[in-house]
């Protein structure tokens, strides 16, 4: 058995798709599934097509409830879940705040004023969006609110392809959706997959490394997104409650079994801080953090390992 790997560009992100097969051919054909199905769901959740089922959701804001497919209403439904133990530091409904607030390009020069956020972030709200599970609807009571899946999609992604894989007779793999990556089983040599946590100074470089086999994991970081105003760093993680950039973390690794809720849970800790994000996660079972402030500091959740 060996490793065979291809990368590939999806949701506007690098994806690198690696499995152990006996040979080529078997390789490459269950590759070509994941990818399949990873473009598949792209279409589904997409805000970049004008038809896609989550434009109709956000088209129809504050209008009317909009009939969705069961795999993008359990989507939403499990969103609203984590903004609910996340008190709103993760929410779907960040859609609203995107373009039209920040603009993460070198152009950007200056912050925009409290007014400005404030204006915006009022359409952040995940209790505005209604969902009907009976008539598999979907509603976002404001008009002018929008929902996306940028924090979480990536992640979904991921743990279907691994599903299709799976289910497929590859017992060995990873999935990695630009840093949001779920691995199982072993190496060709019985080994553990494992994975270095990147240095946020020189991204290239990993600090320490972690044992990953049926594991997920993913970072978020001010280190990949950032803009510098006034000599100062601001991350493209965006408070949902103010509108304007988090300040003090410069990356938050999550451990978890899922590679979704690994997704989902990164931003918001970074949003809550550090004591708030580490309560968090220490009360949740199988979830694990580390997370390195702006002086380099390091801060681990209970029982990790990190060698």
């Amino acid at each position: 058995m060996k490793k065979y790997s291809e990368s590939v560009k999806l949701m506007g992100n690098n994806f690198a798709i690696t499995v152990v097969a006996a040979n080529t051919r078997v390789a490459k054909a269950n590759i070509d599934l994941a990818i399949t199905e990873m473009k598949r769901i792209e279409q589904v959740f997409t805000t970049y097509k004008p038809d896609s089922q989550t434009n109709l959701i956000n088209d129809n804001a504050g209008i009317k409830p909009v009939v969705v497919d069961n795999e993008v209403f359990a989507l939403i439904e499990r969103s609203v879940g984590i903004s609910k133990i996340t008190q709103g530091a993760f929410d779907i409904s960040y859609g609203s705040i995107d373009k039209s607030l920040w603009n993460f390009d070198k152009e950007m020069t200056q912050l925009p004023s409290l007014e400005e956020a404030k204006k915006i972030v009022h359409l952040i709200d995940y209790r505005n969006i209604v969902l009907n599970k009976e008539a598999g609807t979907v509603f976002l009571k404001e008009k002018g609110m929008r929902i996306g899946f940028g924090g979480i999609g990536k992640g979904y992604a991921a743990e279907m392809a691994k599903k299709v894989l799976l289910q497929n007779g590859i017992k060995s793999g990873i999935i990695n959706a630009s840093g949001d990556l779920t691995a199982w089983g072993s190496q060709p040599d019985g080994k553990p997959w494992t994975i270095g946590i990147a240095n946020p100074d020189f991204p290239q470089e990993a600090f320490s490394y972690l044992e990953i086999s049926n594991k997920a994991v993913a970072t978020s970081g001010n280190y990949e997104k950032y803009v510098m105003i006034g000599g100062k760093k601001y991350s493209h993680t965006i408070d949902p409650k103010t509108g304007l950039p988090i300040t003090g973390i410069k990356s938050v690794t999550i451990i978890s079994d899922n590679a979704e809720f690994a997704d989902a849970m990164a931003t918001p800790i970074s949003v809550m801080g550090i004591n708030a994000g580490l309560f968090l996660i220490n009360q949740i079972p199988d979830l694990h953090c580390i997370i390195i402030d702006d002086n380099n500091k390091l801060y681990t959740s209970k029982n990790i390992n990190l060698q």
